[in-house]
C-alpha cells in the first residue's frame, strides 16, 4: 500500500496544501528521499525531469528552513535555467504560505531592480541560476552565510552548460554546516566531483526513470529534401495536438516558427536570445494547448517539463545518441502515445545511423514529400513495409 505524505514525515499544514491541488500520493522519488532529507541528511538523488523531484526537495526544504532576515536566504535551490527556476519557484511558492514562508525566483534576462527589492523584503528560499546569484552577491544584495539548506538541481545540466566553476565559486559561499540535496540524471564526471567534494556522508537514492526508453517511443526517420522540408514539419504537426521541434540555433528557431506559420501551423520559438517574458508566454501557451507547435533549441529546452506531448520532431537531427534521448524524452510519458519523428537531409544521413546504431535501434530511413497521406498519421505507418 502506497505511503501517504503525512507517514513520511510531512507536516500537516504542507500535506492539506497537497491535498488542495489534488496531490495524495507521493512519487517513488519523493517516497524514497523525503524522510532522509526531514531528518537532515544530505540526499544524492538519481532522477529524470518529470520523476517528480521538485517535491522530493521542496517539501523538506520548507519544512527545514528558519525565517530568513533581509537579503540573507536560508533556504537556496541553484538551478541551469531560466524555465526551471519559474517552474521551481512556482511550485513552492503555492505551498509556502502553509509555512509561512516566501520564495523568490533569480535569474538573468529580466531586470535585476526587482529581485533585489525582493531579496531586501525578505526571502526565506531563493531559487537561482548560478549567473545572476553571483552577479546579486558581487553587488551585496544577497549573503549565502545564513543558508541552511541547499539544493542543486539538475545537476548533470549544470554541467553540460558549463556551470560548473559558477556552483563551486557560489558552494565555497555557503555555510559548510548546510544541509545539501543534489539531484541529477547521471552522477559521474563534474557531477561526481560535487557530491564528492561538497556533500557529506549523502544517503544515495536512485529512481527508476519514469522517462520512456527508445522502446516505448514510435521512431519514424524520414528522408527529405531541403525545399520540401518546413512543409513536410508542417504536414506531421498538421496531425498532432502538441509537436515539440527541436533545431541546433537560435537563428533556426526563429526561422521555423516563422515558416511554419507561413504554412498555416501556429508556431512560436523559444531560445536565449528572447526576452524572458516572451519565452514563459510561448511556454505557458504551449503548455495548455493553445499553441500547437513549440520550436526549441536543445539549451532552450532544458530543464522543462510539458505534460500530453505527442510528437517530438528533431528538425535538426541530434548531435548524438545522448541528446536524442534527452529530446525525445518530452513524448510518452506516463503511459502516453510517444511520436518521434527524425528529419534527413541526404548528407545527414551516415551521422543518423551512427545514433541510431548507438541507441539499438534498426528503423528505415524512407523518403517522403510533404504531400504524402502517411505524414498525418505517421504512427499508425509501419515504415519497414515500405522501405526499400
Amino acid at each position: 500500500m502506497t505511503v501517504s505524505f503525512e507517514q513520511l514525515g510531512v507536516g500537516a499544514d504542507l500535506a492539506g496544501s497537497l491535498e488542495a491541488v489534488g496531490i495524495r500520493r507521493p512519487f517513488p522519488v519523493q517516497a524514497l528521499t523525503i524522510p532522509d532529507a526531514l531528518s537532515g541528511r544530505d540526499v544524492c538523488g538519481k532522477a529524470k525531469t518529470g520523476s517528480g523531484k521538485t517535491l522530493a526537495f521542496g517539501l523538506p526544504l520548507l519544512s527545514r528552513v528558519p525565517k530568513a532576515a533581509p537579503r540573507a536566504p536560508t533556504g537556496l535551490v541553484l538551478v541551469p535555467t531560466r524555465e526551471l527556476a519559474v517552474q521551481v519557484e512556482g511550485v513552492l511558492t503555492s505551498l509556502a504560505p502553509a509555512v509561512s514562508r516566501t520564495v523568490v525566483a533569480v535569474y538573468g534576462g529580466v531586470p535585476i531592480e526587482r529581485q533585489i527589492e525582493a531579496l531586501g523584503a525578505g526571502a526565506d528560499v531563493v531559487v537561482a541560476t548560478p549567473g545572476r546569484l553571483i552577479d546579486l552577491f558581487e553587488r551585496r544584495e544577497v549573503v549565502l552565510d545564513a543558508v541552511a539548506v541547499l539544493v542543486l538541481d539538475e545537476a548533470d545540466r549544470m554541467a553540460d552548460m558549463g556551470f560548473t566553476p559558477q556552483v563551486e565559486w557560489l558552494l565555497r559561499r555557503v555555510a559548510p554546516t548546510r544541509q545539501t540535496m543534489l539531484f541529477s540524471a547521471t552522477l559521474d564526471g563534474d557531477v561526481d566531483h560535487l557530491v564528492r567534494h561538497y556533500l557529506t556522508d549523502p544517503v544515495r537514492h536512485e529512481v527508476a526513470s519514469e522517462r520512456p526508453t527508445v522502446e516505448q517511443m514510435e521512431h519514424r526517420f524520414l528522408a527529405v529534401h531541403q525545399m520540401d522540408k518546413v512543409r513536410v514539419a508542417a504536414a506531421i504537426a498538421r496531425g498532432g495536438d502538441k509537436t515539440l521541434v527541436f533545431v541546433r540555433t537560435k537563428h533556426m528557431a526563429d526561422r521555423l516558427a516563422r515558416d511554419l506559420a507561413t504554412e498555416g501551423v501556429r508556431a512560436a520559438a523559444i531560445h536565449g536570445d528572447l526576452r524572458q517574458s516572451l519565452r514563459e508566454a510561448s511556454l505557458a501557451r504551449f503548455s495548455a494547448g493553445k499553441l500547437p507547435v513549440l520550436v526549441a533549441t536543445d539549451v532552450a529546452a532544458r530543464g522543462l517539463d510539458i505534460d500530453a506531448v505527442d510528437t517530438v520532431i528533431h528538425y535538426d537531427p541530434p548531435e548524438d545518441h545522448k541528446a536524442y534521448l534527452h529530446r525525445s524524452g518530452r513524448t510518452a510519458r506516463a503511459g502516453d502515445a510517444g511520436l518521434v519523428v527524425t528529419l534527413v537531409l541526404w548528407n545527414q544521413l551516415l551521422e543518423v545511423e551512427r545514433v541510431q546504431r548507438r541507441l539499438g535501434l534498426r528503423v528505415p530511413v524512407v523518403e517522403v514529400f510533404s504531400n504524402d497521406p502517411r505524414l498525418s498519421d505517421l504512427a499508425a505507418w509501419d515504415p519497414s513495409a515500405d522501405a526499400a
